[in-house]
Order: structure tokens, then sequence, then C-alpha cells
């Protein structure tokens, strides 16, 4: 029931920082040379796509130095004055990082646009060009590949972002070569800056994608309901705690942070008001992974005291965040 959101199994700051490292590191050296030979061999066959390509591939060599940056931050524990640790960090690098590639696909979309303007076409694709396109295919799929397994095992925002933005980029590097293909088929100077503007709108449309992604753990939401149906099923499977109500939940890097409210008998003494919620949270932990914290407010049953905030167990069943 809850495989659609819970995370990979617990992974300590230790072992995530170090599969971030490792991710960080493959991803500076291939991007790196998959970079300089596509603006070496771009500028030297005159081709505004594959010169774009380039441009892009710099983009995820700037990513990744940022993430070893990160990975210093994320590892510092928690302290007086950042009580919910420095994990966070990531995220915000992230919505960083997806305004960077914003401004690297507006970029050629502006040049290109000038090109089609001006009528300043560049010259038909040479054949090295062409080997570099197939080997820029090449290699963005070996790197996709691995930086979504080693996003996967560190639950890294940040990896699993680079991951989808490599990914796209092998859609750019097929267009690239399809253009250069065009072009040498039909021997039109258009298809190249054609290409390199589509280039520029997918760029934009992955930053868009990234950017929506971390901005609703920014803005500390939760939009998925099947999360909140662990909290129901917690409560409700531990004698002498019922009504769920008030819940929130937010995640952190990675970490959920949990708080709701539950109604116990009246007549119960603090002893036996805090083993009921330590219950109820021994349950949440049995179904939920990747906890930061958990904050369980006791009432007694009857007061029904409306906060005006988080979600009471009808709002969740009828499905209030679909």
């Amino acid at each position: 029931m809850y495989k659609n959101f819970i995370m990979n199994d617990l992974i300590s700051t230790d072992a995530k920082t170090k599969y971030m490292r490792i991710a960080a590191i493959i991803a500076i050296i291939g991007n790196s040379v998959l970079a300089a030979l596509k603006i070496v061999v771009g500028f030297m066959s005159q081709s505004g796509a594959l010169i774009g390509d380039g441009v892009d591939s710099s983009t995820d060599v700037l990513i990744s130095m940022i993430t070893l940056v990160i990975v210093r931050f994320i590892s510092k524990p928690a302290d007086k004055i950042h009580p919910w640790g420095h994990k966070r960090a990531e995220t915000i690098a992230t919505a960083f990082l997806s305004f960077v590639i914003f401004f690297a696909g507006a970029q050629l979309i502006v040049n290109s646009i000038s090109n089609l303007i001006t009528g300043n076409h560049n010259a038909t694709p040479s054949v090295i060009a062409i080997a570099v396109a197939v080997i820029s295919i090449v290699g963005k799929l070996l790197l996709a590949y691995s930086q979504y397994s080693l996003g996967k095992r560190a639950d890294s925002a940040i990896i699993k972002a680079n991951a989808k933005n490599m990914a796209s980029d092998v859609l750019i590097s097929v267009g690239v070569l399809i253009g250069f293909v065009i072009t040498a088929i039909t021997g039109t100077a258009h298809a190249d800056s054609i290409i390199a503007l589509l280039i520029g709108g997918w760029i934009i449309k992955t930053a868009l994608g990234i950017f929506a992604d971390v901005n609703l753990e920014l803005m500390d939401g939760n939009n998925n309901p099947e999360s909140y149906k662990v909290i129901i099923d917690a409560v409700n499977s531990v004698e002498g705690a019922s009504n769920p109500h008030h819940a929130r939940m937010r995640c952190i890097s990675g970490f959920w942070d949990i708080s709701f409210d539950i109604n116990v008998n009246p007549e119960c003494t603090v002893q036996e008001s805090h083993q009921i919620a330590s219950l109820v949270e021994n349950e949440i932990k049995k179904r939920l992974e990747n906890i930061y914290d958990i904050i369980i407010h006791i009432e007694p049953r009857g007061d029904e005291t409306s906060e005006g905030f988080g979600l009471t167990e009808d709002e969740i069943n009828n499905g209030e965040l679909e």
C-alpha cells in the first residue's frame, strides 16, 4: 500500500554523503570530457546545436561541483541554531541549480533565434561532429544510469535531479544528431539553428520540472495522501488512541518530520497517555522509513477544539490532497 512513497532503506548521513561524493566525482569527470569535446568540435564545425549541447554538459559539471560543497553542509549534525540539521541545504541548492539550467537554455534560445533572423547559419556538419554526437549519446546514457543508481542509494534530491537532467541530455544529443543528418541530407543550413532552438526549450522544460519537484519541499508541502494514511493506520492499531487530527507531514531532504494530535481517555494518567503515544510512534516507524522526528500531542477524548491547521482523519480518507 505504501510502496509508492516509502523511501529506500534507512540510510545514515555518512552513507548518504559517501554515495553523493561518488556520484559527483563521476559526473564531474564524465561531463567535463563530454563538454570539452562538444564545445571544441562545435566551434570547429560551426555547429550551434553541438556547442549548446556542450554548454548544457558544462552546467552538469557545475551541478556536480556544487554537490561536493553541499555534502559538507548536510554532513554537519544538528545544533542549537539549526535544530533540524543542515540537510535542507541540498534542497536549496537543487532549486538554485534549476535556475542555472533555465538561463543556460534561455541563452541558447536567444542565440538560435538571432541566427535564424540574421541568416547567420552554420556550415554542413563534419564527420567528427557527427561522431561526437554519437559519443555524447552513449556517454550521457552511462552517466544518467550511474546518477540514478547512486541517487537512489543516497536518497538524494540533487543527485536524482542530475540524473533526470542527464536523461534529458540524451534526448538533446539525439536531437543534435538528427539535425546533423537532416543538414547533411538536405543541404539546408536552417536545421542546426532550429535543433538548437528546440534544445534550448527542452533545457528550460527540464529546469522547470526540477524546480517544481523541490518547491513542494521548500514550502513544507506534501501532496501524497498515502503518507497521511500511515498515521491513521498506526493510531487505529493502538488500543486507547483515536481520532488522529491536526496532522502535518513534511520532508526534509528525504527524512519525514511528522506532527499530529490524538485523543485518549480523559481518565488516563500522564504516564498512560505517554505509553499510548509511544506505541503510536512505534507503529508509524514500522510503516514508514527515514523518519527524522515525530511529535504527538495528547488531548482528552471529547475535546474537539478546532485549531484550523493540519488534516483530520475524514479529510485524509476523503482525498483532500488529491
